[in-house]
């Protein structure tokens, strides 16, 4: 019997991942993905604690698919992701309407859920252990078609404890999947149509799986061994900390063509003192080393960042001290958030709070200058021709819409046929957000 699935996705790529991932689990239940949850037998919200009033945001859709859940009969109600993680039995006592609460690493275990709701409708099922076997060992192959550009998980949990952070209390420590398992899911993703992986890790380059001999590989290893599937045309990895760039995974971007020159680097602040503070065991100087081994491995590399204005104790100097750093390195595009508390994290005690209005008079003049160097450096690419991944078609009749090597959307006019491969594209147009392009001759021509 088919039923209706609809999962709604909050936050980070990798639980895109995961969203996709649990709909692959429930699939063999008869669970068919729709886009709304009106008619849906069953509903999962996915949800991310990284960002500002996460909880609130969570039970206030909760509210509203209360009202729904009334005028729908068994209908299944789950909470699953990091807010479920970490705040698992306080959405039972303030949602107790829900009916399965899990945490990211129980997902596998969803049909097992399912079948204990059913049975036990009204008292809830929570499920936010963190199991000793890997979830990837029970996951079912994917049912979903992939897209030109898919994502494929090879790493989870963080052991930095960045005092801002709460991924290492809802995600666990740092796992690697064997690159074994990693590349068989990448032949299945190739197979389906996928020409891009992105490689998602919370971090990534953390990563030191079980290689095929029974060694270890770092992710520089990883990178070559998928580079050599056939089919493969790009590949990306996101998210990387500074200290876990080691010479291999710079040489993969320096011999490897498959690697793409763009790289996502979290700094959150040029302040070394805020850097201290914030846990995250590198300073201004070690970060700048890290940036100029990749531009001398590779010239044409470009960065993307993170940041967080209005930490705990930030002056106006530490605060400039980021500006400073920003003008130097120069980035493609970048994150930017004022600080907000998360609840169990050793800086929400920390107390010396900066006032709101200076945390967000911050941030507006972070984000002018962040702007205007993603403008100049979209604004550098009018002129050249560049290689697209072009991955859908367009919002107009006759155009289609890809990416450049440096995640730069670009659309130009071609043929629906086009999309899944590379073509050369003369870049004659650049906004804040996107690239214009006529697509070579030649390749129009074949």
């Amino acid at each position: 019997m088919s039923r209706k699935l609809h999962i709604k996705t909050y936050g980070c790529q990798m639980n895109v991942y995961d969203s996709g991932r649990m709909a692959d689990v429930l699939a063999p239940l008869g669970f068919e993905p729709v886009d709304a949850p009106d008619d849906a037998d069953m509903v999962i919200l996915n949800t991310c604690h990284i960002r500002e009033k996460a909880e609130e945001k969570v039970f206030s859709d909760l509210g509203r698919l209360e009202k729904l859940r009334r005028t729908r009969e068994g209908m299944i109600l789950a909470v699953a992701g990091c807010v479920a993680q970490a705040e698992g039995a306080e959405i039972m006592r303030r949602a107790p309407y829900v009916d399965i609460v899990l945490g990211p690493q129980t997902y596998h275990r969803l049909p097992e859920m399912v079948a204990r709701a059913a049975r036990a409708r009204g008292r809830g099922v929570l499920d936010t252990e963190f199991p000793a076997e890997p979830k990837f060992d029970s996951l079912p192959d994917e049912s979903r078609a992939p897209g030109v550009s898919a994502f494929l998980s090879i790493q989870e949990g963080c052991d930095k404890f960045c005092t801002f952070c709460v991924v290492p209390y809802t995600r666990g420590a740092e796992y690697s999947r064997p690159a074994a398992s990693i590349a068989t899911e990448a032949r299945r993703l190739v197979a389906g149509g996928a020409r891009e992986l992105v490689l998602l890790g919370q971090n990534v380059n953390a990563y030191r799986g079980e290689s095929p001999n029974g060694g270890s590989w770092g992710l520089g290893r990883l990178l070559l061994a998928l580079a050599e599937l056939p089919g493969i045309e790009r590949l990306r990895y996101t998210t990387s900390h500074p200290r876990d760039v080691d010479d291999e995974l710079i040489q993969a971007h320096a011999e490897c063509p498959a690697v793409m020159p763009f790289l996502h680097l979290p700094v959150q602040s040029g302040s070394d003192r805020i850097l201290e503070a914030m846990n995250r065991r590198h300073g201004v100087d070690a970060y700048l080393r890290v940036i100029d081994r990749f531009r001398t491995a590779r010239g044409d590399m470009a960065f993307s960042s993170d940041f967080i204005v209005g930490f705990p104790g930030e002056t106006e100097a530490d605060f400039r001290a980021t500006l400073d750093l920003v003008e130097r390195i120069g980035y493609a595009s970048a994150f930017s958030f004022c600080y907000s508390p998360r609840p169990g994290t050793p800086a929400a005690g920390m107390g010396n709070a900066v006032p709101s209005e200076v945390s967000r008079r911050r941030l507006h003049e972070l984000q002018t200058v962040l702007e205007a160097g993603q403008r100049e450096f979209n604004r550098s690419m009018v002129g050249r021709t560049l290689p697209v991944l072009f991955e859908r078609p367009g919002r107009h009749p006759g155009q289609i819409l890809g990416r450049s090597p440096y995640l730069q959307g670009v659309h130009a006019a071609g043929a629906k046929a086009s999309i899944g491969g590379v073509l050369p594209v003369r870049i004659v147009d650049a906004t804040l957000n996107s690239l214009a392009g006529e697509i070579g001759a030649a390749a129009c021509a074949a």
